[in-house]
């Protein structure tokens, strides 16, 4: 009988190397095998990732060059146009304000200084004639009124409720019927011979020189500004619109020699359209707002300057007027000290606006720029030195007690040589040369205003074609791929 050898070597003829036997899965309390640990989650990426990584890969191939590079010409091209339309809206916009709505404004507000003060020399003019004053005097008086009053109307419905200018417009508004009231009870009184008349006209004068023309004059003001600040909106150059023209021309460029250095051809017709689209719009920017800020500048220039300085020199001319026929009215009522010297009040206050109206004079011959703008100031300057002159005259009657004599200088028939025959000659012939300064700045501004028309709405036209033909262009090299 033969036993297996004792030992753990195998039996012979057996190589399997014997197994573990396998553990039975270990359940918990509730039955249920315990759960293996995920494995962690790769982090989500955001899309813009993704999209870097797809243009990433897109520039390593000449397709994906060309369609980044017909992306980005079509967006500066777009670029280019959306700016140049809107820099021009916003100056057109501003040049047709200059032209239909700060000027007339400023021009009105002109007019109303101008109509208050002439009311006022009219009224003394019309209290020195005596109970009975001429028909003359006292429609010149109530035009002047009406006048003012309607500019006023116009003023308040082109001005911004609760703005400084819709307040000082209130503040006339309210001055204006007191002022009349008070010239009223003036020749109320003149016509019973009531010597209250002359003080009541004082009053009057006094609420207008120290209420209602300081008002006026800072609604002018206001609105000379308003039209200084629609200027500086219409004439800068459209530096944001230029440069991106600047640089999708410059892109085209770059792309057209790209086409031809890698294919030898000299045209690419979509980039070749896209380009001369491109400089169609930056030519018509370029020089057409050189010609409106040309023709704005001219308007500033040589009208709304022009315009000012003579306003100042008529206003300057009617106050004037209107302290020398003060100075018979209050007969020596007020005075001033003047280098120790007692002064009527009403005199020294001429002497200062004929100063200013002769500098105001100097001024306006020297802006006027033609034959036409130059002869009325001219003739107004004559005609202010021969009223200098008569002056002189009536002062000399007065300082003698010859008070019918003096008053006969002032408003006397053309006989006695009066003043104001030489202020009527200083009146009109400021009216015709603010004629003539109004029509050149109508000219000019328009001509500026014109030059920019149709600018926004052709360059965003030729703006989406030269995107189209740069986008037609690349796509004719992409087909070539396919």
């Amino acid at each position: 009988m033969t036993y297996p050898p004792n030992g753990s070597e195998a039996p012979p003829g057996r190589g399997a190397v014997p197994t573990m036997p396998t553990v039975p899965p270990q359940q918990t309390r509730g039955g249920t095998p315990p759960a293996r640990p995920a494995a962690p989650a790769a982090p989500r990426r955001t899309a813009w990732a993704e999209g870097v990584d797809r243009l990433k890969a897109g520039a390593t191939t000449e397709p994906g060059r060309l369609r980044i590079i017909g992306a980005v010409l079509a967006l500066l091209v777009v670029a280019f146009g959306a700016t140049t339309a809107w820099q021009m809206t916003d100056r057109s916009a501003a040049a047709d304000d200059v032209l239909h709505s700060s000027q007339p404004l400023s021009a009105d507000a002109a007019d109303i200084y101008r109509s208050l003060a002439d009311a006022n020399t009219a009224a003394s003019s019309g209290f020195l004639a005596g109970g009975q004053e001429p028909a003359a005097v006292r429609d010149r008086y109530e035009k002047n009124i009406r006048t003012a009053a309607g500019k006023l109307v116009t003023a308040a419905a082109s001005t911004d409720p609760g703005s400084p200018s819709a307040k000082t417009i209130a503040k006339l508004n309210t001055l204006l019927p007191q002022y009349k009231g008070l010239i009223e009870r003036a020749r109320a009184n003149n016509r019973q011979g009531f010597p209250l008349g002359g003080a009541y006209l004082r009053y009057a004068n006094d609420k207008m020189q120290t209420e209602m023309l300081p008002a006026a004059e800072d609604l002018y003001t206001k609105e000379n500004q308003r039209l200084r600040d629609d200027y500086d909106s219409a004439t800068p150059y459209p530096w944001i619109a230029i440069g991106f023209g600047v640089l999708a021309i410059g892109g085209l460029a770059w792309a057209q020699r790209r086409n031809y250095r890698r294919t030898n051809r000299v045209f690419n017709q979509g980039l070749l359209a896209a380009t001369a689209a491109s400089t169609v719009v930056l030519l018509w920017l370029v020089v057409g707002h050189t010609v409106a800020r040309s023709g704005l500048d001219s308007s500033y220039d040589h009208g709304v300057r022009s315009l000012n300085v003579l306003h100042d020199a008529s206003i300057a001319s009617l106050k004037a007027r209107g302290n020398e026929n003060l100075t018979l009215v209050s007969r020596g009522a007020e005075t001033v000290q003047v280098k120790g010297r007692t002064e009527d009040k009403y005199n020294v206050d001429f002497e200062k606006q004929m100063t200013t109206l002769a500098d105001k004079l100097k001024a306006a011959d020297a802006l006027a720029d033609d034959g036409a703008g130059k002869r009325p100031v001219t003739k107004a300057d004559a005609s202010m030195k021969e009223w200098l002159n008569r002056h002189k005259d009536a002062r000399a009657k007065d300082d003698v007690g010859d008070y019918q004599g003096a008053l006969d200088k002032i408003i006397g028939s053309k006989q006695d040589k009066p003043t104001g025959e030489c202020f009527d000659l200083v009146d009109q012939s400021l009216d015709t040369a603010l004629a003539h300064e109004q029509a050149q700045f109508d000219t000019d501004a328009g001509d500026g205003r014109d030059a920019m028309t149709g600018l926004p709405v052709g360059a965003a036209v030729l703006a989406v074609l030269a995107a189209a033909g740069a986008v037609l262009g690349i796509g004719r090299r992409l087909s070539e791929y396919r």
